[in-house]
């Protein structure tokens, strides 16, 4: 990706610890590296094809200023998060954030604190069997819509599957989404929990029925093998209601363990 770099923006603003530092502010330095695609402007010489670092600089300006934050953690999480927010050209963000004025009491130059954050692709497994099978579906699906810090992309066609798992109960209605979102795999997790209890899901029998289920089956790149969570999501090369709605949505991508594109593995569960 390229990049357009502001370096050590000086501005004097009211963020620390202690209430002398929010009364009298200090000077904090700002530098910004936005990764974007420069090529449109770069070949059409119109400003309007890239991220306009002007403007970006002033907005990191008033931000800073007209906030009050106690850690410059705090500051610098919420600043990259409403500068991508902002721009829909800007696919990632690294900020630091210094203060030269730190009071400490030691000689030094300068703290400060350095992220990287950015715009992350999901796949989410949705189901229900239970109620208003799609009344669940859709309210979860707007309640990502209504997330923010998430953008639903693209949801495949509700498919009326067979039960999973053994238990005898009433068929699903399932399908998956693409989702473009600033959250973490465990926010993002911890999100879907929300909805799923909204919906008041009820985790008693394993594979059993439900009002709501929703499961992260991607997360760019991403293997994660944790207690809470598992991505890529485990089996899901087996099961038709994933791979079938998968196949619609996004043939093409790839498994970053098993190395065979979705259409592959669709084709693969096909023969069986």
């Amino acid at each position: 990706m390229d990049k357009i770099m502001i370096d050590g923006l000086e501005i004097f603003a009211n963020h620390g610890v202690f209430p002398e530092e929010n009364k009298l502010g200090q000077k904090f330095v700002i530098s910004a590296v936005l990764w974007t695609d420069t090529r449109p402007a770069g070949c059409s010489d119109d400003l309007n094809q890239s991220i306009n670092y002007g403007e970006v600089s002033q907005r990191i300006t008033e931000f800073v200023q007209k906030n009050t934050f106690q850690l410059i953690e705090t500051v610098v999480e919420r600043l990259a998060e409403e500068l991508l927010l902002t721009y829909s050209e800007l696919i990632k963000i690294q900020l630091k954030i210094e203060k030269p004025w730190a009071p400490v009491g030691l000689p030094l130059r300068t703290v400060g604190i350095e992220i990287v954050r950015g715009w992350h692709t999901a796949y989410v497994a949705f189901g229900s069997n239970m109620g208003d099978k799609e009344g669940y579906i859709n309210a979860s699906i707007e309640g990502l819509r209504q997330t923010k810090g998430c953008k639903v992309e693209a949801v495949s066609d509700f498919l009326v599957t067979e039960p999973y798992g053994g238990v005898e109960q009433d068929e699903f209605l399932n399908g998956v989404l693409r989702l473009r979102t600033l959250l973490s795999p465990q926010e993002l997790l911890e999100r879907l929990h929300e909805l799923e209890q909204e919906a008041k899901r009820e985790r008693i029998v394993r594979w059993g029925p439900r009002t709501l289920d929703l499961d992260i089956l991607f997360y760019d790149d991403c293997v994660i093998d944790t207690e809470e969570l598992h991505i890529p999501h485990i089996d899901l090369q087996n099961r038709d209601f994933v791979l079938r709605p998968m196949n619609q949505i996004a043939p093409y991508l790839r498994h970053p363990v098993l190395n065979q594109t979705i259409s592959q593995l669709w084709e693969n569960l096909c023969r069986q």
